[in-house]
């Protein structure tokens, strides 16, 4: 994986995680890891 893309990555995390809650942040995580999922999911299906 390219670095530029990575450092990307966490930069775009710090900055969606500054000034929120422990709490906000979690229910954030959950709403991007199935957002993730979603996406990969209509890939396969898109795929045949």
């Amino acid at each position: 994986m390219n670095c530029e893309f990575v450092t990307f990555i966490s930069l775009l995390a710090s900055s969606i995680a500054e000034n929120r809650s422990q709490k906000e942040i979690e229910i954030l995580a959950a709403i991007f890891v199935q957002l993730g999922d979603t996406l990969a999911s209509i890939a396969i299906l898109s795929s045949d």
